[in-house]
């Protein structure tokens, strides 16, 4: 090459240092962070996430603010509070998809809204359940989302770019098909794409032979087994507690992910951009599966719960040559904290909302060792709570009892100690915090919850039972 032709291309060298980054969000919904293989879950086959963790930077004490699906979405894309964004609990069908639906995060900005007037492309490939699901909204210019949150993993009508689509196969395999069409049709930009996978939510009904075959002969032994269940736990659960079936089909649900996860990082190696790209994994909020004698997440008992397995999420950030490979983060963050940080990781501006509660943590994922408070709140319709490093209290209002753990003493989080006369200061201490945070960023009081929300609430229609069949 002659010298004039290798100074032709400094300037496109350096165009392509100054591109802004992509980002690949990916999100699960019901997975602890307990049941990945790179949080000690060794039977779970999870190659690709693992190896995202080992090749990245992973946090083992992240959390979700609301231990429910549709206020934790609306908690990651906003940064605010179910308070303030007004998603108290998941969106009953009606509020999901139809007529009488609407879109909840509407008069809010999302980071998808931020990246988009910044040059970015957004696209959504999977769970939605904020509203007008069928509807590309908050900054995504590309949607294939399927109505109501839920349903089968088998032939699950989606709405691609508006237009309904049937005979759509296993519903993981498609949600993992549209990012990578997403991908391909517009990497020659800066984009940001959000995956928020279906599974490991149940029904537990169909997987794929390919992923159920590796736990043929699985022990399941990260899957507790209660000598007594919850006395407080929803029964329509109860049939899944000691159910080898049950076991492997979560199983395959999560590693029916990984593969669509790995499929995605393919894409991204093939076409050229994974040094470009940063990839971030998580969950909408954790899962008990047996774990304190019930299954399932913080409505899987009523009163609604707060227990570390309900609340605590696998936290993964992964991006070549930039974050630290191997490096494990034990700073606590919550998902009102994901905003801030990938906007400031990104070194895209905003302005600020006095409603945005969370801290960026960017400086950990540059290597840095910055000054950390480990104190964090949530929030869930009735039940709000304050963690610590040691201590997590939890108050209700609609006349129910309030709790106090010792983390310390009780990681099990089996005594409740908010009535011991030996933990009345401690007790009081987090009850001033509690009601502290949450008069400093206007929220009202806990029993004046249901004015936060315009949705059906389903404490209010019934859906809550004590016995469920």
């Amino acid at each position: 090459m002659t010298r004039r032709g290798f100074l032709s291309l400094i300037p496109a060298a350096a165009a392509a240092q100054r591109r802004p980054l992509n980002v690949v969000f990916f999100m699960t919904d019901d997975q602890g962070a307990w049941s990945l293989g790179s949080y000690g879950c060794g039977e779970m086959h999870t190659p690709n996430l693992d190896r995202l963790a080992a090749e990245g930077m992973r946090f083992t004490r992240a959390f979700a603010c609301t231990p429910v699906c549709s206020p934790s979405r609306a908690t990651y894309y906003t940064g605010k509070l179910p308070s303030h964004h007004g998603v108290q609990d998941f969106l009953l069908p009606d509020d999901s998809y139809g007529p009488r639906s609407t879109r909840f995060l509407r008069g809010h900005r999302t980071f998808a809204d931020i990246l988009k007037a910044n040059g970015y492309t957004c696209g959504l490939a999977g769970k939605w359940h904020l509203g007008r699901d069928e509807q590309a909204q908050a900054g995504f210019d590309y949607w294939r989302a399927a109505p109501r949150g839920g349903g089968p993993y088998k032939d699950t009508e989606f709405f691609v770019n508006g237009k309904s689509v049937k005979n759509t196969g296993y519903k993981t395999d498609f949600v993992g098909a549209g990012a990578v069409d997403f991908i391909e049709k517009n990497h020659a930009r800066p984009f940001c794409l959000v995956v928020p996978f279906f599974a490991p939510h149940s029904p537990y009904d169909y997987q794929p032979e390919k992923y159920r075959r590796h736990y043929a002969d699985a022990e399941f032994s990260c899957f507790p087994k209660p000598a007594a269940l919850h006395p407080q736990r929803r029964g329509r659960f109860e049939r899944h507690h000691g159910n080898r079936e049950t076991y492997a089909a979560y199983s395959a649900l999560v590693t029916g992910v990984d593969a669509n996860v790995g499929r995605v990082i393919d894409k991204l190696d093939e076409l050229g951009i994974r040094e470009n790209t940063v990839v971030v994994f998580s969950a909408d909020q954790g899962f008990n599966c047996g774990h304190h004698g019930v299954w399932g997440k913080g409505n899987a008992t009523i009163p609604f719960n707060m227990f570390e397995e309900s609340i605590r999420v696998p936290l993964i950030w992964n991006h070549p040559g930039r974050i630290e490979a191997g490096r494990e983060v034990s700073a606590m963050v919550s998902s009102y904290d994901f905003f801030p940080t990938l906007l400031d990781y990104l070194g895209v501006e905003t302005a600020p909302d006095p409603q945005r509660v969370g801290r960026s943590y960017a400086a950990f994922l540059r290597g840095e060792s910055p000054a950390w408070r480990n104190e964090l709140y949530f929030e869930y319709g009735y039940t709000r709570a304050a963690r610590t490093e040691n201590l997590k209290y939890i108050e209700r209002g609609d006349g129910w009892h309030n709790e106090l753990f010792d983390l310390e003493e009780d990681p099990g989080e089996t005594i409740n100690r908010a009535g011991k006369p030996e933990y009345r200061e401690r007790r009081q201490a987090m009850q001033k915090r509690l009601h502290g945070f949450f008069a400093r960023v206007g929220a009202p009081p806990i029993d004046a919850w249901r004015s936060t929300t315009r949705q059906i609430v389903p404490n209010d229609v019934d859906y809550y039972r004590w016995k469920e069949e």
